[in-house]
């Protein structure tokens, strides 16, 4: 090799060999940072809804420095336009970024958020959170219909099952990373997976798939549960469901496997944005129902966790002060009480303040009661009932809250994320270094920090990440929790 052919090399960063080919990165100080490398095959055509296939090999080095698709999607706002303008069906990639190719360092695999219908793993890898000695890995996984429909010729097909084909995307990315990882200066017996939002969902639902089993050690929650708050979807009528968006996009209602896989990509998008969800308020949720298809989720994610179920895997799992807004607002939410307390919605009424004659409830903090109402409902009781279903057979997790702005500030759905991936500041909650403790550990409470204890089900102590800094308290919104739980 010439001497000007080499520096070109060196200069251009460098090489990783994975199983399936080698990838050229780009250099980071004694790391690097790949970016698109496929861990499976593009699932496209006859790939259509089927389970994720290895990608087919490559011999010369796969150039890995650029910005890549995002996986299909609409455009729901300004937050997932990039991703939604710039989407394609090919789109089955990890990034990397390695502060020491030559190191055998904690992994954190990051599944991101968009309620399994929008967003991006591109972005992830570019911060820096990996100089303090981890490694991180980035996870694009099928959305929306794409990723997440059932259907009675797909299912004849597939041995009685369809669906959930994102959380077998994620499943093979995690492979990927178990036997790859370590030529990235990575260690495969130390991964934690993670996730905000829809992808908090799918770190709950790994706890509880046996084909998630072995390919990571511990995990984090943030924002959302193997439930999220929702009614379970059986696998027929995940189907029924399937069958609509099929019609919907200009199939029969006998549609066969070959006109599913024949329907262009923009036509499932429209049909699947449009379709009404079946028992839910709000149909931007019909992809955060979890689906027993009863291969990847072989049974409703409550019945899981009450026979221990789950993965032996430690837990850090939270909530932000406030989250998402009610759908339908207040004239919604005296009816949203009555149908998810049952029994115990007088008792619930009266703590919000929607009795008859009452005054709803107000909060400087949570905000008003619908606020209230919709974080309770979607986040705060869901990640409690998780916290004790798990501990109660002899889990370890440690319980959250996040209500830092800055001054005048309130929070708002994902509003941590910042200070996670961004270089932490003076005067901010050490979120990060909680974080990291916890992926080098798989326990959060680390030297020079505040101490933070683990959940339990007597004293229920979770960590305040607000105005006054990381403070420990004890039961997490318990009056109103005890009158619902569900994960």
């Amino acid at each position: 090799m010439s001497i000007a052919l080499a520096l070109a090399l060196a200069v251009a960063g460098p090489v990783v060999r994975t199983d399936d080919g080698p990838v050229r990165g780009e250099a980071a100080g004694t790391g690097a940072v790949f970016r698109g490398i496929p861990f499976a095959a593009p699932p496209v055509g006859a790939l259509r809804w089927r389970a994720p296939e290895r990608p087919r090999r490559w011999t010369q080095p796969r150039n890995a420095i650029a910005t890549h698709a995002a996986c299909p999607q609409v455009v729901y706002g300004d937050w997932n336009r990039a991703a939604a303008e710039a989407s394609d069906e090919d789109c089955l990639f990890v990034d990397v970024r390695t502060p020491d190719l030559a190191g055998k360092l904690p992994v954190l695999v990051w599944i991101h958020g968009g309620s399994n219908r929008a967003g991006a793993g591109g972005g992830t890898v570019e911060s820096r959170i990996t100089d303090k000695g981890i490694v991180l890995v980035s996870v694009q996984y099928r959305l929306g219909a794409l990723g997440f429909l059932s259907h009675p010729a797909l299912s004849r097909e597939q041995g009685g099952h369809s669906g959930n084909y994102g959380l077998m995307d994620q499943q093979a990315a995690l492979r990927w990373v178990r036997r790859n990882i370590a030529a990235f200066g990575g260690d495969p017996d130390r991964v934690t997976i993670a996730g905000e939002s829809a992808g908090a969902m799918d770190v709950g639902l790994h706890l509880l798939s046996p084909g998630s089993r072995g390919l990571f050690r511990q995990a984090i929650a943030e924002s959302g549960t193997a439930g999220f708050g929702t009614a379970p979807r059986s696998l027929a009528a995940n189907e029924a469901l399937g069958a609509r968006i099929a019609t919907r996009a200009g199939l029969p209602a006998n549609a066969t496997a070959a006109q599913l896989r024949a329907l262009p990509m923009a036509a499932v998008l429209a049909a699947d944005d449009k379709v009404d969800a079946p028992g839910l308020d709000d149909d931007s949720f019909v992809w955060l129902q979890a689906v027993v298809d009863g291969r990847v989720l072989p049974d409703t994610p409550a019945r899981l966790l009450a026979r221990g179920g789950a993965a032996p895997a430690p837990l850090m799992i939270g909530v932000n002060a406030r989250e998402l807004g009610l759908h339908g607002g207040l004239s919604a939410a005296r009816a949203t009480v009555l149908r998810e307390f049952g029994a115990n919605a007088p008792a619930a009424l009266r703590l919000y303040g929607l009795q008859p004659g009452g005054t709803p409830v107000t909060d400087a903090r949570l905000g008003d009661v619908t606020a209230q109402l919709a974080t309770d409902l979607t986040f705060r009781c869901p990640t409690i009932a998780v916290s004790d279903a798990l501990t109660a057979h002899g889990g370890r997790v440690w319980q959250y809250q996040f209500d830092y702005a800055p001054p005048g500030g309130t929070v708002s759905h994902a509003s941590e994320l910042g200070y996670l991936f961004n270089p932490p500041q003076p005067g901010q909650p050490p979120l990060q270094a909680y974080w990291v403790d916890f992926v080098k550990t798989g326990d959060p409470d680390g030297a020079g920090l505040a101490h933070w204890p683990a959940y339990d089900r007597g004293r229920r102590a979770y960590m305040a990440f607000d105005q006054d800094g990381p403070v420990v308290k004890t039961g997490l919104r318990r009056a109103i929790c005890a009158l619902r739980e569900a994960p």
